[in-house]
């Protein structure tokens, strides 16, 4: 922990000084940052000292905003969740936990540790120690699993102190034949293991069951006062997470860490691979020598992948598109999803998707960029 700890602080030197030398220090006509997320698995187990730590390191390079939302991910087992109480005294401001399931035989095949009732004593922790957004991650359209399974999730989750939830489809996809996995590639190798069960478990998954799924929850948790604003997201009033609205706003993002993803707010993005061998060896070398920023990757997007990208992050959000930005020559296509019930009018100027349309907002966009 130690050495990761002392390369992440390199990196945030690093990346700081690029940001003075093409910006100017922060303040002025350099704004301090409104958000800060600490992802990627399970921060929570960094002590809450050195959250603190990095946190005051993150404010005096980079600047932090008075009211910036400071968010933390954590899985819910009681070895996991982290110190609450410091966590929050450290300055985070929004906790997501991992839950995927509040059935136990589910979470089992699943391969998590944790029990349905250590994610309601993580939530109320969370709760007492004064963290004011809470949020939860579930997962739909797992091996095999009942709508009665999913609904009791669902319903188990709305009894918990949430103003958040993030409901997803189990993804399975091989980031090894996506080219993902190599020296600088934001993914690790999948383990044979790992590989098996995913090829078992594509078996068990059925695209009308999670449509059913998705379509139940967003109606449940309209119902319980949530209003959906991405399409994987509900929050109730006041509780929808700002640093994943930049995401979807193509916001300027600087990303820290093996694995990390950044964007320039127009065209680059650009990734820390994946491998923390790779990361240590470039930010805390055994041999004494200065840091140097981690290996890793780019893409400079065209005009293209610019006007399909912006599309699709806009027809995730409740914002949707505006109608001017489909080009002329999609105009059938726009007609056919308006008769078709995907899309909405929310007035002359704007579409948004309807419940079935988020059901197929990426193939939607790549058909309305055409």
């Amino acid at each position: 922990m130690a050495g990761f700890l002392e390369a992440v602080g390199a990196e945030v030197e690093l990346r700081a000084d690029e940001q003075d030398a093409t910006f100017g220090p922060p303040g002025g006509d350099r704004p301090s940052l409104a958000t800060v997320y600490l992802g990627g698995g399970t921060p929570s187990l960094v002590p809450a000292r050195d959250v603190a730590a990095l946190l005051s390191r993150i404010e005096a390079r980079f600047g932090l905003a008075a009211d910036a939302e400071v968010t933390i991910e954590a899985n819910p087992g009681p070895d996991e969740r982290g110190d609450l109480a410091g966590l929050r005294s450290a300055g985070v401001t929004r906790i997501s936990f991992g839950a995927q399931s509040f059935d136990a035989a589910e979470l089992r095949r699943l391969g998590r540790r944790h029990r349905p009732g250590d994610v309601v004593t993580a939530l109320e922790a969370a709760q007492r120690a004064g963290i004011p957004h809470r949020s939860l991650d579930l997962l739909y359209d797992t091996p095999g699993q009942a709508q009665a399974t999913w609904q009791g999730s669902v319903e188990a989750a709305l009894q918990t102190p949430i103003d958040h939830l993030s409901a997803y489809a189990l993804t399975l996809e091989d980031p090894d034949a996506a080219n993902l996995t190599g020296p600088t590639g934001d993914h690790l190798p999948v383990r044979r293991g790992a590989r098996r069960w995913r090829r078992l478990a594509a078996a068990e998954q059925d695209d009308d069951r999670a449509a059913d799924a998705y379509l139940w929850l967003d109606e449940r948790l309209v119902a319980a006062g949530f209003g959906w604003y991405e399409v994987s997201n509900w929050a109730r009033p006041g509780g929808a997470s700002r640093h994943n609205q930049a995401y979807w706003r193509r916001a300027p993002m600087l990303g820290l860490g093996p694995g990390a993803h950044a964007f320039d707010g127009a065209r680059r993005r650009s990734w820390n691979a994946a491998r923390l061998d790779g990361y240590l060896a470039a930010l805390a070398p055994a041999d004494g020598s200065p840091p140097h920023l981690a290996p890793g990757g780019e893409d400079d997007l065209d005009d293209d992948a610019v006007r399909l990208e912006r599309l699709s992050l806009d027809l995730r959000t409740r914002a949707g598109i505006a109608r001017r930005d489909v080009p002329q020559t999609a105009l059938a296509e726009l007609d056919v999803a308006l008769q078709a019930g995907l899309l909405d009018e929310v007035d002359d100027e704007r579409l948004m998707v309807t419940a079935r349309g988020r059901l197929m907002a990426g193939e939607l966009a790549a058909r309305l960029v055409a």
